[in-house]
């Protein structure tokens, strides 16, 4: 295993030259390895730093550098699926001096963005997507009479997406020119069979053996259709005989597949990706890697160092979080609620780590299922168990629901299935910025009928609700944000009346009313105002209709507070529910703003966006309340 590098004060004379993938391309092919060993010094001194994409970036800089010296970016689109392995691709592509302000406030994306540079032919941060984009931009060339390559970088888990999986039948059906590289860190889908194996590679990428494959075809078709098919068939179960691995379901879907080969035998990829990157139609190239390759440590714990906390380059040593996260609270409730209750079965789309079910999946192995990047088999799989018995829990991210949308409303809502949605990452994220902020659940869901909408304000409640929900009947959303919380001891189940709200803080003349993270900053905004009211609310379907009532009817201005788009969010379903009432109390709606919001911390977003508790006391001297100020 490689060994660690005295990475403080290394030199990178080779990567000091490199401003551009022009600059790439003036090296030899023979220093194209010392070149990938001071990428990987710069990437890990880059993510020492914490919260990064360490592992995953560390296994791809192989074969981006290798495409980048081959192909002609940005006139050749480079995609990435998701993104987070595409540091290399940052620095090769000019922004190394900007590395130190990845995922910070007005720095660089921790993913590819087109409006950050001409570079990034996609902008992503969710899987799977990276095929049909391919696709339509080979199929936009050849439709202009263009002439440009195309080429898409994938990995194996995010194969697991049926939206990749449809892109790549679609590439196989029109065959357009295109490269789709499957970057494999688990297991190679085909073994290697020695010399033949490595004779038939070679063979496969010659494109003299292609077009003559083609032009024998056509010949032998003039003289018998039925003699060219024969000898098709003969050819392919030749080929099958000896070379295995073109017996795959990537030939299966009309893809020339070459592969597995080495991912990190930077020259041998050079090599490959010349011949391939001209042979017609779509070629599939399999490349093996390791996630954390280079750094020792990195490829013993590939899953920690995916995204590591700060850490010391030279030893790996770091200082393990002491907060309690709401994702712990959720793996330490559910986890404690299937003891009790054999009907508990949860799933998760390739969650467990990010939703705090690593415990829960060991002590629970045969009521656990995660169906890889899958949200749609995720939520309909949980539609199945509701259908035979089960009280299936699906913990997934907020940003991710939102590409389930349909199962949750087709699948669930319409039989009023028992499911409960344990949405983590509910509202801003911050780092991970436009592509994994939350803002838009409580709007969506709150369009399907039948779909209940919960908010704990800290882990206690959290339980009572996960208990709650399992005696409520039909779907249910609990959501609760990224960040930490209390942790309250095993067996904390505090009882909850479905549907209720709380005062938090007694006052008449203006009350605000705000349920999970934005409880919290209504609670700070006035804990020295001991007039105005605040208001736990912590169900935003149903709303509490009686206290809805009882405040609109005593106050002169109602405040709504939320970490969700303003649009068809909470303070809207309260402006519906005043308005049926005939009730004509004022209401000022504080949430995020109609645009998507850019990476930063989280408190820098609300801060912007308005919901923080200092714009709150803002509104409220606004509205004639006594604020004190500098406080």
């Amino acid at each position: 295993m490689t060994e660690p590098r005295a990475l403080p004060g290394s030199a990178t004379p080779l990567l000091d030259r490199i401003h551009s993938p022009t600059d790439l391309k003036a090296l030899s092919r023979e220093q194209l390895p010392a070149l990938t060993g001071e990428l990987r010094d710069e990437i890990v001194r880059v993510c020492s730093v914490g919260g990064l994409h360490l592992a995953s970036s560390l296994g791809a800089t192989d074969l981006i550098t290798a495409l980048h010296y081959v192909l002609n970016s940005p006139r050749d689109r480079i995609l990435f699926d998701v993104g987070h392995q595409a540091y290399a691709h940052k620095i090769l592509t000019g922004r190394r001096a900007q590395m130190p302000t990845i995922k910070k406030e007005g720095g660089l994306s921790g993913f590819t963005k087109v409006s950050e540079s001409p570079h990034d032919a996609i902008t992503v941060g969710h899987a799977s997507t990276s095929l049909a984009n391919a696709l339509g931009m080979a199929m936009a060339r050849d439709a202009l009479g263009q002439d440009y390559h195309v080429a898409a970088v994938i990995g194996d888990g995010s194969l697991t997406g049926g939206m990749a999986l449809a892109a790549l039948n679609t590439i196989g059906d029109k065959g357009p020119r295109m490269l789709v590289i499957l970057n494999d860190n688990e297991m190679s889908i085909s073994e290697n069979v020695g010399g033949i194996n490595k004779f038939m590679r070679g063979l496969q990428v010659q494109k003299w053996f292609q077009e003559g494959e083609g032009a024998g075809k056509k010949a032998v078709e003039t003289l018998s259709r039925p003699l060219a098919s024969f000898m098709s068939r003969a050819k392919n179960s030749t080929r099958h005989f000896f070379d295995p691995a073109s017996v795959n379901p990537f030939s299966a879907m009309g893809l020339r597949y070459v592969g597995p080969v080495d991912g990190h035998n930077v020259e041998e990829l050079v090599w490959l990706l010349e011949r391939l990157v001209d042979l017609d139609g779509p070629t599939i190239l399999h490349v093996v890697t390791k996630k954390g390759k280079g750094l020792s440590y990195a490829e013993e714990d590939p899953i920690y160092w995916h995204g590591p906390a700060k850490f010391d380059p030279a030893t790996g040593e770091y200082v393990p979080s002491k907060s309690y996260s709401w994702s712990a609270a959720f793996g330490d409730a559910v986890t404690e609620l299937a003891r009790t209750d054999p009907r508990v079965f949860v799933i998760t789309p390739a969650m467990r780590e990010g939703s705090g079910l690593v415990e829960y999946s060991r002590i629970h192995p045969n009521r656990y299922l995660d169906v890889g990047i899958a949200e749609e088999v995720a939520v309909t799989t949980a539609a199945g168990m509701a259908l035979q018995g089960l009280k299936p829990i699906v913990a997934i991210y907020s940003s991710f629901l939102q590409r389930a949308y349909d199962q949750v409303l087709h699948d669930v809502a319409i039989e009023n299935l028992d499911v409960i949605f344990a949405i983590d990452r509910a509202g801003i994220v911050g780092a991970d910025g436009a592509t994994h902020n939350g803002v838009f659940d409580l709007s969506f869901l709150r369009t399907i009928p039948n779909v209940d909408i919960a908010l704990p304000k800290d882990a206690a409640e959290l339980r009572g609700m996960l208990k709650a929900a399992q005696g409520v009947g039909g779907p249910v959303a609990i959501r609760y944000p990224r960040g930490s919380t209390e942790q309250v001891p095993d067996g904390t189940w505090p009882d909850l009346t479905w549907g209720t709200w709380t005062r938090e803080r007694p006052g008449d003349d203006v009350v605000i009313l705000a349920g999970g993270k934005a409880l919290e900053y209504a609670l700070k905004a006035t804990s020295d105002l001991p007039g105005v009211g605040v208001v736990n609310a912590r169900f935003v379907k149903p709303l509490d209709a009686v206290m809805l009532r009882e405040v609109a009817g005593r106050a002169r201005t109602l405040i709504t507070v939320e970490d969700n788009t303003v649009l068809g969010g909470f303070g809207s379903a309260v402006l519906e529910f005043l308005n049926a009432e005939g009730l004509t109390v004022p209401v000022q709606v504080l949430g995020i703003p109609d645009e998507f919001q850019e990476h930063a911390t989280v408190e820098s977003v609300h801060a912007r966006a308005g919901i923080d508790a200092q714009a709150i006391r803002t509104v409220l001297a606004e509205l004639g309340v006594a604020v004190p100020t500098g406080v």
